[in-house]
């Protein structure tokens, strides 16, 4: 049963060990509906913690908070023991991804007034510091002019763009470009859908370890790419071009098992 936030004493569901969310999860799958509401339950405090990231968009985070309870619903529906994660790990995005859904679905993210008044101001910067630098300016060079943060100027950025491409370049960082791609956890909850296809096409064992293991923080941990190069002693660019290398390869893979599905079934049929 979905709950409301007015409804609810979060404190009052424990937070379950991973031992015991597995056997919950195990029981849930065998039609257990006790051991079913235990999990929704016991999970209402993570759902509760990723809605506060949407609170700048205009909706009641009760809203919102059922919709990511939707969203930890299929997570439980859905978790397959075979991914070797934890079930946290598998849920957020799949709670994130929902509530994106909702709001792409539903209208257009409603941009505050502060962030296109400090975009409108980044813009002058860049262009009165390109015309004097004979370069595009940096995201450090625009913000130390205007004297603003960088991270406020880059969400402002991120809230007034909506590029089509997974390789467009997003904003320009201190040293490299930063795409589309780099920020793919936080865009429309693609994370969800791009990871549901990959269990399906069980491509993701397929891939070199580095890869794997990148995509499976990036995706499933939802950590940055300088969060992982930082891990994994690599630059931000390394990190960039392996988990560019690991998409390509999926695509392929994707496209072999989608031709090969296609060839059994027309074989089906003759």
């Amino acid at each position: 049963m979905i709950q409301r936030l007015s409804e609810m004493n979060l404190p009052h569901f424990p937070l379950l060990s991973d031992k015991e969310m597995m056997e919950y999860l195990h029981a849930a799958k065998e039609g257990d509906t006790e051991a079913r509401e235990r999990l929704i339950n016991c999970n209402l405090k993570l759902i509760f913690n990723l809605v506060q990231r949407f609170s700048h968009r205009g909706y009641e985070l009760e809203d919102l908070f059922q919709i990511g309870t939707i969203g930890l619903i299929k997570a439980i529906d859905k978790f397959d023991f075979s991914y070797g994660v934890k079930f946290s790990t598998y849920a957020v995005p799949m709670i994130i991804g929902e509530i994106r859904r909702f709001l792409r679905d539903d209208h257009p993210v409603k941009v505050p007034r502060s962030y296109k008044e400090l975009v409108y101001k980044v813009n002058r910067a860049r262009d009165e510091l390109s015309a004097s630098l004979g370069r595009d300016a940096t995201i450090g060079e625009i913000a130390a002019n205007i004297g603003v943060d960088r991270d406020e100027i880059v969400a402002a950025l991120e809230a007034i763009q909506s590029p089509t491409s997974i390789y467009d370049t997003l904003y320009q960082d201190d040293s490299d470009p930063i795409y589309v791609l780099d920020q793919l956890s936080e865009e429309k909850g693609l994370e969800s859908s791009w990871f549901e296809k990959i269990a399906l096409n069980e491509v993701l064992d397929k891939l070199p370890e580095r890869e794997k293991r990148v995509l499976l923080m990036r995706f499933f941990e939802d950590k940055t790419q300088s969060q992982i190069a930082s891990l994994l002693n690599l630059s931000q660019v390394q990190i960039s071009r392996i988990e560019r290398a690991a998409l390509l390869r999926i695509r392929k893979l994707s496209e072999i098992n989608d031709r090969s599905d296609l060839d059994n079934q027309n074989s089906s049929s003759d």
